[in-house]
């Protein structure tokens, strides 16, 4: 019984000695309050409240619910710093202590007072452009100053290293074409420079340079990718904006946009419209010197869009979102080409013809996405799909008139591609500074293409007969990515690796109407690749950073490259695709420096592309009119080759009211192609007169870009742009130098309001001249209408002016440094 009772005694006594050590330890807390508009008096809805240290250093933290109320928990025993953070107030800042008397605190209510002195600041940067240099991207925020040049692809002359073709529209980054364009973070089945010419700029909220991404991102793309970044008002009630612009030189050309939305803490609603209702103009000649002939062009372009977005952003609580949106296109366009050849030597084989194209396309895309988020800060999971349903039909009309011409024909091309794209993505900041990513992709395209044509080939007894011929192709790409990042201090690095399985089936059917026939071709290309990625950066101070990357990427051939089917004929020129085109491989390597400047930025970079399967133009003579000169474009694989180049951009604030900012970049390249010439001077020219001539040219291009912002006042500002554009060489051609002024102006003349007013090439300087030797000597001179005056009034409305959660982009976080662009 004594033991018994000595037993019980010994373990009350431990219990009673472990329960003070456990009530000696410290325990965290619990703070509490609301946060309200100092004169309003409305709560404010996803405010940060940060809790630090003595030293500055985050210990916990979290946002307000929609009620403006925040509950922190884990406040670690002490004395601590509470912050309360809001775009556009002042920080409210107040010392904290837990004790164990005092664990759970209240702090009331929090007025937040507006911050003059930042909207201030806020409204001066919104005037300018600026630009982001990130770990593998270069960001251009759209100011004022950019938002009123018309359209996105008026936007691009000005963004550094772009480069736009104001023929075709085509648009290509560090000298070449290989560059996907997407729209926010989703590629399009609308043709880009289509799709460029519709989007009004004041839509535009950044453009993202993406030279070299890492693993995370779609490897195509030579030279990497464009991606433009829409405007999303996500203020709580009701807010928008209304734009309108006219401008002209031979044609009228007209563009307006309205978008709003409508939040009120669980749900954003939102909703864009804009349309663009264009003539456009074009005058040109091309002139064969041997055959001393030549062929005038009087091209007019009518083309009218219509942009459509809805979409909800579904708050379910703190950690789950889900949004859903749609983009509807519906374009019109009617093509108009009068253009006439002349043989001096021969005048009765003039003749003329008329091209008149008509298209109808429309383009639907629909986007679910759903975020969760775990308990721990940037530890998320992320499904994304997306489908893009294209539809494009063209009727051509060709009409000759003259001696020994073609028969008159039709063409009619009908065209519908599907593109569906899943995206998982998870991220966990697997401890401070280190961040892993993972992620599965899924990518199906389909095109199927019929074209019909009245009189295209010719047969052996010199008849033309009507041609059908079909064109499927489909394209399944699976990957999986990984990347694993971590900052050290001054050091950061970051590796991954892609992996991709590509299925690739392609089958073309020509009909031969009248012998009742048929000629199947059947491609298919199935492979898979690895594509590694590697960033590391070095920022030995505020001031400095350096940074150095690599990756592999792939340009996968077009549908326009692939496709047999004409895509435009004219007297002179055919082009067709080549469905044995490989993908071509690149080994990318870049290095960039920034140096934060007392007035502004300075960035450098240099790049290095090794290009394996090179795909370039090809250049045939038409066998089937020998005596006509016509010649046959298409695409082919050539060896490997290389790039290289240097860019440097900043800016310069001179004074209070004049900032200056430039870009420089230069690039070379060796390109090499394979052509066939026929001497023009020969009477009857027969296949064995043909040479097989293979081209190698070393292009050496550069372009530099001056942006000036002259602000009067607070209301006024001027700006003028110039650009100057040296000479590049082609594989078939060389185009002279380009070089022009922009002057404008904006003026905000109420509270909500700006016009705008434009002129471009003030002094008339702007044209295109062309010299080609293969498979003929050949000059080409055209005049589209770069002399534009153009108008524009925006008009913002609502009085919704709390920022509310913005759904994820699917792009890197990394810290930055930029100025003035």
């Amino acid at each position: 019984m004594k033991k018994l009772l000595l037993l019980c005694f010994l373990t009350i006594t431990a219990n009673s000695f472990a329960q003070m050590a456990k009530s000696n330890l410290p325990k965290p807390g619990v703070i509490s309050g609301k946060v309200v508009d100092d004169k309003t008096k409305e709560p404010l809805p996803y405010v940060n409240i940060v809790v630090r240290d003595a030293a500055k250093k985050i210990l916990t933290g979290g946002i307000t619910d929609d009620n403006g109320k925040f509950k922190i928990k884990d406040v670690p025993e002490g004395k601590s710093i509470v912050e309360v953070q809001f775009i556009g107030y002042e920080t409210f800042s107040r010392e904290i202590t837990i004790t164990n008397k005092s664990r759970n605190l209240r702090l009331g209510t929090i007025p937040l007072k507006e911050a003059s002195g930042v909207l201030d600041e806020v409204v001066v940067r919104a005037e300018t452009s600026t630009v982001v240099q990130k770990v593998d991207r270069k960001v251009i925020n759209i100011g004022k100053d950019l938002g009123t040049s018309g359209t996105a692809a008026d936007i691009m002359l000005a963004v550094p290293s772009v480069n736009v073709d104001t023929q075709t529209g085509n648009i290509s980054l560090r000298g070449n074409q290989n560059v996907q364009v997407m729209i926010d973070g989703k590629l399009s089945n609308i043709p880009t420079a289509q799709l460029l010419r519709q989007l009004p700029a004041n839509s535009i909220k950044q453009i993202e340079l993406i030279t070299n991404p890492s693993a995370k991102y779609n490897p195509e793309g030579l030279s990497g990718f464009i991606n433009i970044i829409l405007k999303k008002n996500t203020n709580l009630g009701f807010n928008g904006n209304l734009n309108a612009g006219y401008s002209y030189q031979r044609e009228p050309k007209f563009t307006s946009s309205i978008d709003g939305n409508y939040r009120n803490g669980k749900f954003n609603l939102y909703g864009t419209y804009s349309n663009n209702l264009s003539r456009n103009s074009n005058i040109g000649n091309i002139s064969q010197v041997a055959a001393n002939s030549s062929q005038s062009l009087d091209i007019l372009d009518d083309r009218d869009s219509h942009l459509f977005k809805v979409g909800l952003d579904f708050y379910l609580n703190e950690k789950n979102t889900l949004s859903v949106f749609t983009n509807q296109n519906l374009f019109n366009g009617d093509n108009r080409v009068n253009t006439g050849l002349v043989f001096r030597n021969a005048p009765i084989n003039n003749q003329d013809q008329v091209i008149n194209s008509i298209s109808d396309n429309t383009s639907s895309q629909y986007n679910f996405n759903y975020k969760l988020d775990f308990d721990k800060q940037g530890h998320n999971i992320e499904l994304e799909v997306d489908h893009n349903a294209f539809n494009n039909d063209i009727n051509t009309i060709n009409t000759f008139t003259g001696n020994n011409v073609r028969p008159n024909f039709n063409e009619f091309t009908d065209t519908n591609r599907d593109r569906t794209t899943i995206n998982l993505d998870y991220v966990n900041p697997l401890s401070k500074g280190a961040k892993l990513e993972l992620g599965l992709q899924a990518r199906l395209f389909q095109s199927v293409i019929g074209y019909n044509s009245d009189f295209r080939n010719q047969n052996a007894a010199g008849q033309y007969i009507p041609t059908r011929t079909s064109f499927d192709y489909s394209r399944d790409i699976y990957s999986a990515y990984f990347t694993y990042g971590k900052q050290l201090k001054k050091w950061g690095y970051q590796f991954g690796l892609r992996a991709e399985t590509v299925t690739v089936d392609a089958f073309a059917v020509n009909f031969d109407l009248n012998a009742n026939t048929s000629t199947p071709v059947n491609f298919e290309n199935d492979y898979v690749q690895v594509y590694p990625s590697g960033f590391l950066t070095y920022r030995p101070s505020d001031k400095n950073s350096f940074q150095l990357n690599y990756s592999r990427r792939v340009d996968r051939p077009g549908v326009g490259q692939v496709n047999p089917i004409p895509q435009f004929n004219t007297p002179l020129v055919s082009q067709f695709g080549n469905q044995e085109l490989r993908p071509q491989f690149t080994n990318s390597f870049e290095a960039n420096y920034t140096r934060k400047l007392k007035k502004g930025t300075f960035t450098g970079g240099i790049f290095y592309r090794l290009i394996q399967d090179e795909i370039n133009t090809a250049v045939f003579v038409d066998r089937s009119d020998l005596g006509s000169g016509r010649i046959i474009l298409t695409s082919d694989n050539f060896d490997n080759t290389s790039a290289f180049g240097f860019e440097l951009s900043s800016n310069y604030r001179a004074t209070k009211w004049w900032s200056l900012n430039a870009s420089f970049d230069l690039f070379s390249q060796v390109r090499k192609g394979f052509g066939e010439t026929l001497d023009p001077t020969l009477t009857n020219p027969t296949e064995t007169d043909i040479k097989t001539v293979v081209t190698q040219v070393d292009n050496v291009a550069w372009n530099f870009r001056v942006f000036n912002n002259f602000r009067v006042s607070k209301k006024l500002t001027f700006t003028a742009f110039a650009l100057y554009r040296g000479r590049e060489r082609g594989l078939q051609f060389e185009v002279e130098p380009i070089y022009f002024l922009n002057l404008g102006m904006r003026y905000n003349f109420i509270q909500n309001g700006t016009f705008a007013f434009n002129v471009n090439d003030v002094l008339n300087t702007q044209r295109i001249s062309v010299t080609a030797e293969q498979p003929f000597l050949q000059t080409a001179q055209f005049s589209p209408e770069f002399r534009i005056v153009s108008a524009q009034i925006t008009y913002r409305f609502g009085g919704g002016k709390f920022r509310a959660k913005s759904r994820k982009r699917r792009k890197n976080d990394e810290k930055s440094g930029g100025g003035f662009f």
